[in-house]
């Protein structure tokens, strides 16, 4: 699986370097396919109506893609990416190392999207994609926050790991709750554990 991710990590960031009309045609046959999603379940997909519903090429598809997987979990790792990054590309200043309330409240939304990944049998994916993402994206907010200034490099990523870890079996335990709580509430949940384990 691990090998897998790595692939698909390298396919990713030479796709993000190309040209802004190959960006474009990625965007429109990822939102073909998330529309499909939400009627139908993934398995019941073609290659053919995700073309369909994107107007794009079969030989076009295939420039970008190796097939309907490839496709969806380049959409996951793209959300994955944006979610982990985004508190240290918006350089927010607070406490806060994962943007939980705005994840879940996106998962919480997207629970059709949640409930094929594990009707699929790839909701596992989905999540050793999440962690790897997270665990990066975490070791990074701790180090911003200068809160664990002499912890060597290795406790750090052992660290993002942990909290990644914990992030996710958190937020399997809410929706598999009927998620009850507010993702706001959630939020500074997460964060009371965090800064409790941390200090």
């Amino acid at each position: 699986m691990q090998k897998l991710i790595a692939a698909k990590k390298l396919d990713s960031m030479q796709r993000r370097k190309s040209d802004p009309r190959a960006r474009r045609t990625r965007e429109r046959l990822g939102g073909a396919l998330i529309e499909l999603i939400r009627e139908k379940p993934i398995d019941a997909i073609t290659v053919q109506e995700v073309l369909d519903r994107a107007r794009v090429g079969r030989s076009t598809f295939y420039v970008h893609y190796r097939d309907k997987n490839d496709l969806l979990f380049s959409q996951l790792e793209m959300f994955l990416e944006f979610m982990s990054t985004k508190l240290s590309a918006e350089r927010e200043e607070s406490r806060r190392v994962a943007p939980v309330a705005d994840m879940f409240e996106h998962i919480g939304g997207q629970n059709r999207m949640y409930r094929a990944l594990a009707e699929a049998g790839q909701l596992q994916d989905f999540f050793d994609m999440a962690q790897d993402a997270f665990a990066r994206g975490i070791a990074r907010r701790l180090r911003e926050s200068g809160r664990v200034a002499g912890l060597s490099r290795s406790e750090l990523a052992a660290r993002g790991t942990l909290l990644a870890g914990s992030l996710l079996a958190l937020l399997r335990w809410w929706i598999d709750r009927g998620a009850k709580e507010s993702p706001k509430a959630m939020d500074a949940m997460f964060h009371r554990l965090v800064w409790e384990g941390v200090e």
